[in-house]
């Protein structure tokens, strides 16, 4: 078997055999999610959201057998610790005070993308392609005496695997997601929730609505340029805020216009013809993912409209399973969406530090389990009296 290089750019690789291997379910419709997708990656290149400057240096690692693709992963080569959203800065930090070099060091990821999805991409007819690609990946790093290979976001199954093989560390951190439980409607949802929560949160969808906004959810070609101008300034607003500079750059909405309207929801709120607000979410084989919010003008109530109930409304109407929503908020769990276990694995170089890193992994592991149980025993849904007796 060949062993896997090292290639510069998407570019070198024809959108088809690419997406064989990262998607090959798509050949009977929807990729399972569109993050691995040539269009996807390759906007962010092309836009040059990553790449010089930007601290994701793009280096995929590629399988083939006979010329054609088998096996491939979008590995990057990071000098920094942003736009991961399973952070290592303490690690970095604790690493650089005892005299080391975190950075570089490498990521295999989508950058900018806190959505679990297969790392590990392969041809259906080459299972042996992940162990491969790990195998490759790790000889990278240490090839080049790097500190670190972070795999984030990677499926469950990738980390059960994968799990304790070639020094990989199993980190499981937590999201919260929205399930859908065969609802009809969005009122079938409420009529799952305590009564407390489910009129909280018809007063908040009344509150939104009360500003007098129109509320639009658009996809494919109803997307028009002007909206991406008017979603381009809700998210500088928003990533001045949290992240200082944003990370994506103009031009990456106009590459997603170009290739990936189908794949993409863009929920509106318009006062009179001028877009106010907005939220921008991922369409997948069963998962409606939401990504970016912001807006110009604040009204109350409104971030909620749009980012979680538009995506649970339209979820339901398109017979979605879930709704991820992205990172951090315990704020989600009184709108229905429930703590759910999320991976990444890590290889670290130095012994000693992978040590005390996996000490750490330990503990992090059985306090975010037990957090996850907490906070779904004080969730919105409705308990049965066999599970209050409890």
């Amino acid at each position: 078997m060949t062993k896997p290089d090292l290639i510069d750019s998407l570019t070198d690789i024809a959108a088809p055999d690419w997406d064989a291997v990262a998607c090959p379910e798509a050949a009977t419709g929807r990729a399972i999610d569109p993050f691995t997708t040539h269009r996807f990656l390759s906007a962010l290149d092309r836009s040059r959201s990553t790449g010089t400057g930007s601290g994701w240096t793009p280096k995929p690692l590629v399988l083939r057998e006979g010329g054609r693709l088998v096996g491939a992963t979008p590995l990057y080569v990071k000098s920094h610790s942003q736009g991961e959203y399973i952070f290592d800065h303490g690690w970095a930090d604790a690493y650089e005070r005892a005299g080391g070099r975190y950075y570089p060091k490498l990521q295999i990821a989508v950058p900018f993308t806190p959505a679990t999805g297969r790392r590990f991409l392969a041809a259906p007819d080459a299972p042996y392609a992940r162990d491969a690609l790990v195998d490759a990946a790790i000889g990278l790093a240490q090839g080049n005496r790097l500190s670190s290979l972070h795999i984030t976001f990677c499926t469950e199954d990738e980390a059960t695997a994968l799990a304790g093989r070639h020094g990989l560390l199993h980190r499981v951190t937590q999201q919260f997601h929205w399930e859908n439980r065969g609802y009809a409607g969005f009122d079938d949802f409420l009529a799952d929730l305590s009564s407390r929560k489910r009129k909280n949160i018809r007063k908040e969808r009344e509150t939104a609505r009360s500003a007098g906004l129109t509320i639009r959810a658009l996809t494919g070609d109803a997307i028009e340029e002007r909206h991406w101008d008017a979603f381009w300034a809700f998210y500088q607003d928003t990533g001045s805020r949290k992240w200082g500079t944003p990370y994506l750059t103009r031009r990456f909405f106009t590459e997603l216009h170009a290739t990936m309207r189908d794949d993409v929801l863009l929920v509106l709120a318009f006062d009179g013809d001028r877009p106010v607000a907005g939220a921008l979410n991922f369409i997948g084989r069963e998962t409606l993912y939401g990504r970016y919010w912001g807006c110009i003008e604040d009204h109350p109530c409104l971030h909620f409209e749009l980012c979680y109930y538009q995506a649970i409304d339209w979820a339901i109407a398109n017979g979605l399973a879930r709704v991820e929503a992205g990172a951090q908020g315990e704020h989600k769990l009184a709108r229905g969406y429930l703590p759910t276990p999320v991976h990444s694995l890590h290889w670290i170089a130095d012994a000693g530090f992978r040590d005390a890193v996996a000490r750490y992994l330990d503990a992090e592991r059985r306090a975010t389990q037990e957090e996850i149980e907490v906070l779904t025993a004080y969730g919105p849904f409705r308990r049965t009296q066999s599970e209050e007796m409890q």
